[in-house]
């Protein structure tokens, strides 16, 4: 028997399970890159629209896992040495966590947690693992990679939106009684003919590009790889060679890279400041890309006209975190990856990788990121070990 360590975000305040404003979600069998969606074997212990991102929820696991007569644990109390978490680590098999409320696997946790042999992200971002150390203890590190790339994505072009055309602001004045037409509008602008920038072309930075395409930008990006000369052609792309060529003439610019020591606070005040006057910094990979500090510097100067995104160190952010109440920004929680559409696919990844896990068959390629004492699949590609 196995222990199933689960860490997911608590139930909604106004309890569980919440009033469904739908009926359902479309199926999507099939993602933009050719890659199919999970399809795994068992029964979905959920029907697809519903909350199971939360700790009632339970990702839908509990009849596939206690059916195999293993035991699930499934709690949100993750940090500090009291905590539910550590309580159960040192005898969990499998470690399962979000991007969306992570379960820190530090090099010391690792350490201790003898018995693990899987550290499973439901979502797509494994950063919140010691990659490294997995690969020494030779753990197996998987996501359910492509599951919510396109909700991410769409949430970057919400957030553009919002801050462009100064809806924020302009919906609390509604909300407040009031018409200050000029107030709202002395912020406002149309995205029509502006440049957008995307340091990272993968999944998620993709997906931005072509859904951009019909808002008439321009487009540019750098990533390591460079795309190849049809897709560049079919959107209208500039390769740009790095980030500091790129960043000068942008609009916009988003971050769609992975984070590793080389590209930690990649975005400081020196990267900040190489930005166009008034360009506006979109994040939605990972918070410690960029300097905390120096973006609240850059924002409260007027040098970048706002931030925007919804990742936060550490998670959840604390109540007295800058970004919070920085002026001009466009946060909110940890939310663009985990809609219910989105939980209806990774939740059923997380199965089907379990169903191999416990089979003793190959996880898919696409889902690995460390296994076998290295990294492997996406990992690979994405991620680099010291």
């Amino acid at each position: 028997m196995a222990k199933v360590l689960c860490v997911l975000y608590p139930d909604p305040v106004s309890g569980y399970p919440p009033h469904y404003v739908r009926d359902d979600v479309p199926v999507i069998t099939t993602y933009d890159n050719g890659q199919t969606a999970p399809a795994p074997k068992a029964a979905l212990g959920f029907k697809p629209g519903e909350l199971v991102g939360s700790v009632s929820g339970e990702l839908g696991l509990r009849s596939y896992l206690e059916g195999l007569g293993h035991e699930l644990i499934v709690t949100s109390d993750k940090d500090g040495p009291d905590s539910e978490f550590e309580k159960h680590l040192p005898d969990a098999e499998v470690v399962i966590s979000q991007p969306f409320w992570p379960a820190y696997l530090t090099r010391e946790r690792i350490a201790r947690a003898r018995k693990l042999k899987l550290a499973l992200t439901a979502g797509i971002g494994s950063d919140h693992v010691d990659l490294e150390a997995a690969a020494r203890a030779h753990i197996t590190v998987a996501e359910v990679t492509g599951s919510n790339s396109i909700s991410v994505a769409e949430h970057v072009i919400l957030t553009m939106l919002a801050l462009v055309r100064n809806y924020l602001p302009s919906h609390d004045v509604a909300v407040d009684g009031g018409w200050n037409i000029a107030d709202c509008v002395s912020r406002s602008y149309d995205m029509e003919g502006m440049q957008f920038g995307t340091i990272g072309a993968g999944r998620i930075g993709l997906a931005v590009l072509r859904r951009l395409k019909p808002f008439g930008l321009q487009l540019h990006y750098t990533q390591r790889h460079r795309l190849s000369a049809d897709i560049e052609q079919e959107l209208g792309l500039t390769f740009h060679p790095d980030a500091a060529s790129l960043v000068g003439t942008q609009d916009f610019v988003s971050l769609q890279i992975p984070l590793y020591p080389s590209t930690m606070h990649f975005f400081d005040d020196k990267m900040l400041a190489r930005m166009k006057r008034g360009a506006y910094l979109i994040n939605t990979a990972r918070a410690e890309l960029v300097d905390r500090d120096a973006v609240v510097r850059a924002v409260k100067s007027g040098h970048i006209a706002a931030y925007g995104g919804d990742v936060w160190f550490p998670e959840p952010a604390p109540p007295a975190h800058p970004w919070r109440t920085m002026p001009f920004n466009g946060m909110t929680p940890h939310i663009s990856g985990t809609s219910l559409s989105a939980q209806a696919r990774y939740a059923a990844g997380t199965l089907e990788i379990l169903e191999s896990y416990f089979d003793g068959t190959p996880i898919r390629e696409e889902y690995l990121i460390v296994d076998g004492g290295g990294l492997a699949g996406t990992g690979a590609r994405s991620y680099k070990l010291m």
